[in-house]
């Protein structure tokens, strides 16, 4: 191997070594700022958005129509302008949640997760009307084990996703509880239920169709949630459904059409 080829591998170790030690750092910052708050019992703040973009948009925000026209780049060198906020995924195992989560961040975001037993920390960074939103994202695992997450993972969260399988009744009649135990350690978070695997839904017969969303329908209503159904595969509802958390938390001027035509993807309030 070369002298050269040998501090091209020496820089990429470093460069990844640096950015792993960066993000631990994002995350114990973000759970010694948390307790600290929690100490001092005042609630986490953040303001509404004035309508000027000064900022560069995400792509994602420009494809799901929060920002418009092209506005110009500027960068910050300081937290003043960040407004941290964050979001909990709840449902069962083997439902989608990680495939739902990799199509919204990318897949080069999501391999920078912090991953532990039964819990991810992803982040999702985007500017906005003169505004750097990050959002962390905590997917809490399915499974019997993962349920100690839950409190840590409500606690704060400005949106909690409860999250099913639209072709496995069991797990749509899971989410009732997902709610309650969410509710527990967090009364305030707009709840979403999101219906996933939507493209393999739709081929199932209208009968059972009519069913799911009958059933679905009447779990949000009693959960005084959204109701949406996506796909990760077809990237339906996906950017939709950050898009409308975005606009309902900081009063911009979108709102969500309803859709309660059976065979198509469900919203509904």
């Amino acid at each position: 191997m070369t002298q050269l080829g040998r501090k091209v591998i020496q820089f990429n170790v470093k460069w990844m070594l640096h950015e792993r030690v960066a993000f631990f750092r994002r995350f114990f910052r973000y759970l010694w700022d948390h307790l600290f708050m929690c100490s001092m019992r005042k609630p986490i703040g953040y303001r509404r958005l004035h309508r000027t973009i000064s900022s560069c948009p995400s792509p994602a925000l420009v494809e799901a129509g929060l920002v418009n026209g092209e506005p110009s780049c500027s960068g910050y060198e300081t937290d003043s302008d960040l407004v941290a906020l964050k979001i909990s995924l709840l449902g069962d195992c083997q439902i989608g949640k990680t495939s739902f989560l990799v199509k919204y961040v990318g897949d080069e975001q999501e391999k920078r997760c912090l991953e532990m037993k039964g819990l991810n920390l992803v982040d999702k960074m985007f500017f906005v009307q003169g505004a750097r939103i990050a959002y962390s994202i905590w997917d809490v695992g399915g499974d019997h084990g993962s349920l100690d997450h839950v409190p840590m993972a409500c606690k704060d969260a400005v949106a909690i996703l409860i999250m099913f399988d639209l072709t496995s009744r069991c797990t749509l009649n899971s989410v009732l509880g997902w709610y309650k135990q969410a509710r527990k350690y967090n009364q305030t978070a707009i709840p979403i239920l999101i219906g996933t695997k939507f493209d393999d839904f739709a081929n199932l017969p209208l009968a059972v169709q009519w069913t799911i969303v009958s059933q679905a329908r009447m779990y949000a209503k009693a959960m005084k949630a959204t109701l949406f159904f996506s796909s990760a595969t077809h990237n339906i509802n996906v950017n939709k459904i950050f898009k409308f958390i975005t606009a309902k938390l900081f009063n911009l001027p979108w709102t969500v059409e309803r859709n309660l035509t059976i065979g198509e993807p469900i919203i509904d309030f």
